[in-house]
């Protein structure tokens, strides 16, 4: 390192100058090193022993003054020799040691070297904590309980096992020799009519669940209730009694306390008596109880379990679907949205111009992007060509037009589900779908088709001119993919009209400029 710098420059020849003596005082007086006299700022230089041999310790001096010390030594003092180590406390310790013989020399850094490795590992090991746990959980082969649990196990794989398994099956049976034993209560409700029963129109939350089957778990009611056969007692003073009663649900301790007391009331409707099982009895081998475990719902909406034993999916008993079955074929994605649009307000538009039962679902995937699943296949083309016209036709047409709603000025952008699937199998990554979708489209060589034939501007032009609303275009062969909306919702002349002379939009829609 050049000395540029007088201040580098006359720090260089002060150390210089008290090392040489502080190595010639050892050299001929090796017993008075600790009473030593060493000339520098106070407490900057501290003579101590390490590995039992003379050294300094350095304390106060920067980055850069160690840099210029280390320098130094290199090219004055051969027989001393810089030094860093960790202290108990974890921070580094900086000393220069006397060393005479090269010899001495290799086995001080060899017992260094060996310092460090341990302080690593203990680091490392200290740092561990939480997976000694999960090893332990493991070879005791203990039964893991949850609720709705597949993404947690999945995080749990994910942090402490390995990446992600690329297929379900695998990861399913990779679970299954590390947890062998993992009961899913949101699973054990689907399988007693009582408890379906219970839970009918119901939610499967943790919480509600919790406040169904456990509703006196925190009042320690002399007699369990025929809802909740189990009495649970928390041991506790008053404060901490009170946080059970207030329920600070999605807090991983209190959420870990109502799983507990849910499958615990679950346990005896599927006539586990508690009281007649000895300590060392396992629950997971139980009879009763062992059908019933390792069967996770992938998510709260598939209608299957997944047996991690084999791997496979099977139906759900008692499952009642609340949203449609999803239909790629029939789904499009729409991504953009600069103002926040309602799925309601998305699906009415589109009704209004494809019929009342065209839209069966509206899923929102953020405030940029949402799926729409329309009822038949062939309304997925007639949307994507109908919103590229509209979106050429530079009129009042496409501002009071139903779907201006989803057009917003031309901002927004739609392709079929293929293309979700591309963007979210792509390696990039934004926070806002719109902004992922963007990204990928402009790097991927199937770019989301827009080009319009002109002639059909006029069809659309043409069909408000006549008193109806169009909702197919013309396809390349000549033929229509639609027809003419004739329901109570069509826009008229006189609808045009109405909304110019009164200076608002059709069906509520703020009028956009050109």
């Amino acid at each position: 390192m050049p000395l540029k710098r007088a201040a580098d420059i006359l720090f260089t020849e002060r150390m210089k100058i008290n090392f040489k003596e502080w190595r010639d005082a050892i050299v001929s007086k090796p017993d008075d090193h600790l009473s030593g006299n060493i000339r520098c700022t106070a407490g900057q230089f501290q003579t101590v022993f390490f590995k039992m041999r003379p050294a300094i310790m350095l304390n106060g001096f920067s980055s850069h003054q160690l840099q210029l010390i280390q320098q130094v030594l290199r090219k004055n003092f051969r027989d001393l020799i810089y030094v860093c180590t960790f202290g108990e406390d974890e921070t580094s310790e900086k000393r220069v040691v006397y060393s005479d013989t090269d010899e001495d020399k290799i086995l001080l850094m060899k017992d260094v070297q060996e310092d460090l490795l341990k302080n690593r590992e203990a680091r490392v090991k200290s740092a561990i904590g939480i997976r000694h746990v999960i090893d332990l959980l493991s070879s005791e082969r203990k039964l893991i309980v949850g609720h709705s649990c597949f993404l947690d196990i999945a995080q749990v794989y994910s942090k402490f096992v390995g990446p992600l398994p690329s297929s379900i099956k695998e990861f399913a049976l990779s679970i299954h020799k590390i947890f062998p034993h993992i009961a899913d209560t949101r699973h054990l409700m689907t399988v007693n009519q009582a408890v379906q029963k219970l839970m009918k129109q119901k939610s499967k939350s943790l919480s509600s669940a919790f406040s169904l089957l456990c509703p006196s778990s925190h009042s320690y009611p002399e007699k369990p209730s025929t809802l909740s056969p189990v009495r649970i007692e928390v041991g506790g003073d008053k404060t901490m009694s009170s946080c059970f009663i207030s329920g600070a649900k999605h807090e991983a301790g209190y959420d870990a306390y109502m799983t507990g007391c849910v499958f615990a009331q679950l346990c005896t409707y599927l006539d586990i008596k508690f009281e007649q099982l000895s300590p060392q009895d396992n629950l997971a081998t139980n009879n009763k109880l062992q059908k019933h475990i390792n069967l996770l719902s992938p998510s709260w909406n598939s209608g299957t379990v997944l047996d991690l034993s084999s791997g496979m999916e099977r139906p759900e008993p008692g499952y009642m679907r609340r949203y449609p079955a999803a239909v790629y074929d029939n789904i499009v994605l729409i991504w953009g949205f600069v103002s926040k649009v309602r799925p309601k307000e998305i699906k009415d538009c589109i009704r209004k111009v494809f019929g009342t039962g065209s839209v069966t679902s509206v899923f929102p995937i953020d405030s940029t992007a949402v799926l729409v699943q329309f009822n038949k296949s062939e309304s997925v083309n007639d949307f994507l060509d109908l919103k590229a016209v509209l979106e050429r036709t530079d009129s009042a047409i496409s501002i009071l037009h139903p779907l201006s709603t989803i057009l917003e000025g031309g901002q927004t952008r739609a392709a079929k589900y293929d293309t979700y699937r591309d963007i979210c199998s792509s390696s990039e990554s934004k926070y806002l779908f719109a902004d992922q979708a963007e990204t990928v489209c402009a790097t991927s060589k199937n770019q989301v088709p827009e080009n319009v034939d002109d002639n059909l501007i006029s069809d659309v032009q043409q069909s408000i001119l006549d008193g109806t609303l169009l909702t197919s275009v013309n396809k390349g062969d000549g033929t229509k993919s639609g027809s003419k909306n004739k329901d109570a919702d069509d826009i008229t002349c006189q609808h045009i009209l109405d909304a110019l002379h009164n200076n608002r939009a059709l069906f509520g829609n703020r009028m956009r400029s050109q």
